[in-house]
């Protein structure tokens, strides 16, 4: 069959789990970065408010700033706002006049130049924290009006360059790495055990191998299924005939076995008339006539006889068909009336061969139009036999032999168009 992976389920399995370890924990060490510089620049602007109410809030800065000169003032404040950037992780602290005069400054340079920065809220008499460019690069730094007796006299800055703000980042990376690696030590860890508790049920077969195990099981399900509903129909016209016979209704009983037969003979005067059919799908549409009718539902078969025979094995062919009609008789018999199950075999371009199934059932959620062909995903019940795996294995063969499948609703349909055989 086309489309046959190399290596073993075993690795396959090993390879996809490391892939999604490598994946998660680079997510997961990006994330505590973030993480950590956002928490880091949000402590830097909680310390340069503090600090700044602080300081406005300071008798001897009132003080100094309404008292004397401008420079009567630097010559007291400097030494305390010094003291604080000593004490504090703060790397400058401004006091400036209303016209933003720096009178103290980490850089003394800089004193009596105008202040880099927004000052108008904290002339109106409001506080702001702001990221901006001054003396000493960017920084984060929070603006706090100084006031006497409900006038703003003066404002006082306190700052942190995001120099300073990066080094705490760079403090917690070690943690951030020791936890990425836990992480992808602890996931190497599932992927080696997920990989050896593959091995130990398929051995070193290729994955496609054991999609052909499931294959294999599906079609004997499937047929198996088939074949109980066929034996089961006829045993009932069997009985019911006998019955009729020992009452003497002759005639009735004939028409049962009749009937029996007729509806029999159409579907195989369809399957033999084809040129290149398939006698194994041919006895599964069989059986699944009688699965439907057993289940209430009307059934329709369509076979043209100039469709040809897919690249399939007959074990593929048995797991797509039968999976895509027990789909489609469980939509059927689970909604109103009236229930039926169309199949339909005809060519379509390029020589291949388009098997289409609808049914009169519900539909499949248009948000679920693309999930339902996951592996694992399924909108009948817990428990439900073959759960997630039929639609999931239908697509693989399909795409492996070099087909498709496709889903419409109004009513729910799924086409199926398979490589046809040549020669």
């Amino acid at each position: 069959m086309a489309g046959s992976g190399g290596g073993s389920a075993a690795s396959r399995v090993f390879l996809a789990f490391l892939g999604a370890v490598v994946v998660i924990t680079c997510l997961l060490a990006a994330l505590l970065a973030f993480q950590a510089q956002a928490t880091e620049r949000a402590e830097a602007e909680t310390v340069t408010l503090a600090v700044a109410r602080t300081i406005a809030e300071m008798p001897e800065v009132v003080t100094a700033v309404t008292a004397g000169s401008d420079a009567a003032a630097t010559a007291l404040l400097q030494p305390v706002a010094e003291r604080i950037m000593a004490q504090t992780p703060i790397d400058f602290v401004t006091i400036m006049t209303t016209d933003g005069i720096r009178l103290t400054h980490a850089d003394p340079a800089q004193i009596g130049r105008p202040y880099l920065g927004t000052i108008e809220p904290g002339l109106a008499g409001r506080e702001l924290t702001e990221e901006a460019i001054g003396t000493l690069g960017p920084s984060l730094r929070s603006v706090v009006p100084v006031t006497s007796d409900g006038a703003v006299v003066a404002l006082v800055s306190a700052g942190i360059t995001l120099g300073s703000v990066g080094s705490g980042v760079v403090g917690q990376l070690p943690f951030v790495i020791a936890v990425a690696i836990a992480l992808a030590a602890f996931g190497i860890a599932a992927a080696w055990f997920a990989g050896r508790f593959t091995r130990r049920i398929a051995g070193d077969l290729p994955a496609s191998a054991v999609r052909d195990a499931v294959s294999s099981y599906e079609s004997v399900r499937t047929l198996g299924e088939a074949l109980r509903a066929q034996t089961h129909e006829h045993g009932n016209r069997m009985h019911t005939a006998v019955a009729l016979l020992e009452l003497g209704r002759t005639a009735e009983a004939i028409g049962i076995l009749t009937e029996t037969s007729r509806q029999s003979q159409v579907l195989v005067d369809q399957v033999a008339a084809r040129r290149d059919g398939d006698p194994t799908v041919g006895a599964l549409l069989l059986g699944k006539a009688a699965q439907a009718r057993e289940r209430g539902v009307q059934w329709t078969a369509e076979i043209d006889p100039a469709a040809p025979r897919s690249t399939l094995s007959p074990v593929d062919a048995v797991s797509v068909v039968g999976n895509l009609i027990d789909n489609a008789v469980d939509a059927a018999a689970a909604g109103a009336e009236p229930r039926w199950v169309r199949v339909i075999f005809t060519s379509a371009s390029g020589g291949a061969l388009a098997v289409t199934v609808s049914d009169s059932g519900e539909g499949v959620p248009l948000e679920l139009h693309e999930r339902i062909f996951e592996h694992g995903f399924s909108t009948k019940p817990a428990g439900a036999d073959g759960r997630g795996v039929g639609l999931a294995l239908v697509r693989g063969i399909v795409e492996d032999a070099g087909g498709s499948i496709d889903h419409s609703p109004d009513p729910t349909t799924f086409r199926a168009i398979l490589p046809g055989r040549r020669g």
